[in-house]
């Protein structure tokens, strides 16, 4: 896992330092490229991970910012990747859990997103690989190759497949600046379709899965289970370690996808006049993580690499930073204005907070903390959570903490989970550092000190030593609530909030 805990203001003098290089009589230069990694952890050599091989995701630290401390805004697929786009929380936008044909989970009509804002102010578009966003008018991109043309598991773990479609977006005769997203399928679990070969768990992390074709320059590593890291928050156990193993496989063919892409920005002359950026949706595949917001949920390998700022490349952030941030990172990069909605009477933009003067100075205050918000994965799986995270704590507000957490399909399938379960029922040790019971059924608040409890076992919401603790970070969480209109606020058993409620926004 990685070190530490820290987020940034806007100041005057930032900007400046960032801007300066970055600008030519006003007009943007430069692209951003921005890798996305699903169900990505922390398996590189700059997480302290030396067990799973990612050499080109460590030369890209090298040549980056490296955050100590980056987040997920929601820790689910669809929402996290609405608000990575929008610079909205799901509560905000409308992207309320996954986006299936079954059900009607989709942002609203009048959101706007990256690549529709910056389409309008003439900078070219293109998405490689997972979308599962909607609706298709308010996530438009000007190339797209995705699960809507493609078979799922070819386009986002096919490095080789992808690397055609990356060439063809680089080689386009087009001068004007680029913004390009390559969203990986890898790390998520495959879907297990095929019984006869991985049987009805889904393990199989799309390691020689049907469909996925023939990847040319993909050279497979495979692990030793019993040389893994298992992380605090899994049993240590054959069944785990044999599931973290062929994880690591998914990570390393990403890994190498990562420095495919890479090659194709160098051979297309666009290495020094781009800002990369890479992050993940959301935690690992595994109990504890995925669809959670304890830190191995919430908590994001993130990378950011100005060519325009060399002389920070390769150090540490401890500021506090989340993927809400990146849409306003990007639309600053390119010098476009956030756009603005109607909120509660008044006039409102993006929540986030650009992540750029952190390129200019990776030690800049102002990065105190980070929301989250969670209300669905799959749509029988309502459990809506509201989080705020500073340097020392984590608040949680479990509004359906009445009812059993839900777990995702792809979790409870699992050989890890499956296996919790087998031993539970058999009375043997589980070797999970948490009781079943105590994982299905949590307090309404729970509240953190990760300085001293790092792995989130003692919860202090009702301890009468952290009262004070527990009223700041209430009251900073009920600001951004209502801030943000959430229409979830208003539960009547909730502390927090008076009756009024608030309509959503509108486009002015």
């Amino acid at each position: 896992m990685r070190p530490s805990n820290i987020h940034v203001a806007k100041t005057v003098c930032l900007w400046a330092i960032w801007l300066l290089p970055c600008l030519v009589d006003g007009a943007a230069k430069g692209n951003v490229l921005l890798f996305f990694v699903d169900d990505g952890g922390f398996m590189q050599s700059s997480y302290n991970n030396t067990v799973c091989k990612t050499p080109n995701l460590d030369k890209l630290a090298s040549q980056s910012v490296i955050f100590r401390n980056g987040y997920t805004s929601v820790s689910s697929c669809s929402p996290s990747r609405s608000v990575l786009l929008t610079g909205l929380p799901q509560h905000q936008n409308g992207m309320y859990g996954l986006k299936h044909s079954v059900h009607h989970f989709q942002s609203f009509d009048n959101v706007h997103s990256l690549p529709v804002i910056l389409s309008q102010h003439n900078i070219r578009t293109g998405l490689i690989g997972k979308k599962h966003l909607g609706p298709e008018s308010v996530y438009t991109f000007d190339y797209e190759r995705s699960e809507n043309q493609y078979n799922q598991d070819q386009i986002g773990r096919n490095i080789t497949f992808m690397k055609q479609f990356v060439r063809e977006f680089l080689s386009q005769k087009d001068d004007r600046p680029f913004f390009l997203y390559i969203a990986f399928y890898d790390t998520h679990r495959g879907n297990g379709s095929n019984q006869s070969y991985f049987g009805p768990f889904m393990n199989n992390w799309g390691n020689g899965q049907p469909g996925m074709g023939v990847i040319q320059d993909w050279k497979p590593e495979t692990y030793d289970p019993a040389s893994v890291v298992v992380p605090y928050f899994l049993p240590d156990t054959p069944a785990t370690r044999q599931d973290i193993a062929a994880m690591y496989t998914s990570f390393n063919r990403m890994d190498q996808g990562v420095g495919l892409f890479l090659q194709e920005l160098k051979d297309a002359g666009h290495l020094e006049d781009t800002l990369i950026l890479f992050t993940a949706d959301n935690g690992i595949p595994f109990p504890n993580a995925k669809t959670n917001l304890y830190e191995p949920g919430m908590g994001e390998p993130m990378m950011m690499s100005s060519p325009f700022h060399k002389d920070n490349w390769g150090k540490f952030s401890h500021a506090l930073a989340s993927t809400m941030d990146f849409a306003p990172t990007i639309l600053d990069w390119f010098n476009i204005s956030y756009p603005q909605y109607m909120l509660n009477g008044g006039r409102v933009s993006l929540t986030g907070r650009s992540l750029l003067p952190l390129a200019a100075d990776p030690a800049a205050s102002g990065f105190t903390h980070v929301f989250s918000s969670h209300n669905f994965h799959e749509v029988t799986m309502a459990y809506p959570m509201r989080v705020i995270v500073n340097q020392q704590y984590r608040l949680i507000h479990n509004i359906n903490h009445g009812a059993p957490y839900p777990l995702a399909t792809d979790l409870y399938n699992s050989w890890t989970f499956q296996d919790i379960l087998n031993r539970t029922k058999s009375g043997q040790p589980t070797h999970w550092f948490k009781g079943l019971r105590q994982y299905y059924y949590r307090d309404e608040w729970e509240l953190f000190d990760l300085e001293n409890d790092p792995q989130e076992l003692k919860n202090r919401a009702y301890d009468s030593g952290y009262s004070q603790v527990f009223k700041q970070l209430n009251q900073t969480l009920a600001q951004w609530l209502q801030a943000t209109g959430d229409p979830w606020r208003c539960m009547p058993h909730s502390v927090l909030f008076d009756d009024q409620c608030y309509p959503m926004y509108n486009e002015i």
